[in-house]
């Protein structure tokens, strides 16, 4: 991976800077002086309890032509729009990436990052999208529904960041993740000894929560025996850890979400109507991407900035032909898989056929072996040693730019014997 000095292209007076956390969006404002230091280090200006951080990691200086963010030579180095930078000029707009945190690089204190999948050109989208941050400011439960991959859980962050719990912490399960005898422990904490292999005692996400957001993603898998807990838990405001025998008060706002049809869940009687009428207060049903295609370009061009990677004008006219079954997800895998596999190319029509349908494009090469390993298996695992790099080693987040469960990633890092100890020295087999 290459590491760059960016001069500032379009030199102007900056009076005022601020670095908004990227996982609260627009809710934590740090205000940048002459100069701010970031680093493990208590005493940083800006400090970062993340193990892929260094002592000294970075330093950003006001300049007279901006403002100049300079890598103190970091172990896993300072990325600017994902691009491994040694110094650049930052502008409006740029995601600053230390370790597995990322902030965005602003002007003004208040303003929401210029997040493309919280704006639409569709009428009906853009109408919804206005009333969020007047039901994100009351304290009512929200569903959100839609299909797999539309952005459930970045309205969900966005509906945190307007709320008046923004300073407090977004903690989020995805209900289909566990199996039954482990989310009853993710959700209301355990205590030692309550079951084989509870050291001790242990918050779960209610507590982790407090003061803040639980986001309950797929809340339609949500194991039918321990509804009955989690009605009750949101009815009373209270919990009890598995194992202990007093009940603890919460403070949390609850925002759900599902792909699946809660309404026929309930009818079939797969899912509780008390539970499901306790959930549905204020609801938000996000479109398909088939469905606001308005907006491809928009957020095609934002990924593709992220990812340094560039479509012609008869590519991109190619992909909109395509249903996107896999909504925004899918496209956003879509270019990570360009990037990966055509760095620094201009992707053309013909190109398409290879990151858009890889299974089926591929069928030809599939006797082709690479290393013993089948061709479109050595791609696979490119992917995912890539990622690995632009994530710093972080599986949660690989597997979310993948979109793959973590527990696959995890099994695919075995399968293909990937040492991400030694993918992060740049050794990749």
């Amino acid at each position: 991976m290459s590491t760059q000095r960016i001069p500032a292209q379009n030199p102007k007076v900056v009076e005022k800077a601020y670095l908004i956390s990227a996982e609260n969006s627009g809710t934590q404002a740090l205000e940048l002086g002459e100069f701010l230091t970031i680093g493990r280090d208590n005493h940083s200006d800006l400090e970062l309890a993340d193990p892929f951080v260094s002592t000294r990691h970075a330093r950003i200086e006001k300049k007279p032509e901006g403002f100049l963010i300079r890598d103190l030579r970091s172990q896993n180095g300072s990325f600017v729009n994902g691009l491994r930078v040694v110094e650049a000029y930052l502008n409006v707009g740029d995601r600053l990436r230390f370790g597995q945190r990322e902030f965005i690089f602003q002007t003004d204190a208040m303003q929401t990052p210029n997040d493309p999948l919280l704006k639409s050109k569709n009428e009906e989208w853009a109408q919804h999208l206005k009333s969020l941050p007047l039901f994100a400011r009351t304290d009512l439960p929200v569903l959100l529904l839609g299909a797999s991959g539309t952005g459930k859980e970045v309205l969900a962050k966005l509906t945190h960041a307007h709320s008046t719990r923004a300073s407090g912490p977004f903690v989020s399960v995805n209900c289909s993740a566990l199996s039954e005898s482990l989310i009853e422990s993710e959700l209301f904490g355990h205590t030692r000894g309550s079951f084989t292999g509870a050291t001790h005692d242990r918050k779960g996400a209610f507590e982790s929560a407090r003061g803040g957001t639980l986001f309950l993603d797929e809340i339609g898998d949500l194991p039918l025996p321990l509804q009955p807990k989690l009605l009750r838990a949101l009815e009373n405001r209270e919990i009890r850890p598995v194992g202990s025998d007093r009940n603890i008060t919460t403070n949390v706002r609850i925002i759900a979400a599902t792909h699946k049809n809660l309404a026929q869940l309930v009818q079939q009687g797969l899912f509780r109507a008390d539970l499901f009428f306790r959930l549905h207060v204020i609801r938000l049903t996000l479109p398909a991407l088939k469905d606001r295609m308005e907006d491809f370009e928009t957020i095609l061009y934002s990924f593709a900035r992220e990812m340094r990677v560039r479509f012609s004008f008869d590519a991109i006219q190619s992909m909109k032909l395509h249903p996107w079954p896999g909504n925004i997800r899918e496209l956003k895998n879509m270019v990570s898989r360009a990037s990966a596999l055509f760095p620094n190319e201009h992707l053309q029509a013909e190109h398409l056929k290879l990151i858009l349908d890889a299974p089926q494009a591929t069928t030809l090469d599939l006797g082709r072996h690479v290393e013993g390993r089948p061709l479109i298996r050595e791609i696979e695992r490119e992917l995912i040693i890539q990622k690995l790099i632009d994530n710093s080693g972080n599986q949660r987040k690989t597997a979310l730019d993948l979109g793959l469960p973590k527990s696959t990633l995890h099994d695919r890092i075995k399968t293909y014997a990937i040492n991400i100890e030694n993918v992060l020295k740049g050794e990749r087999s």
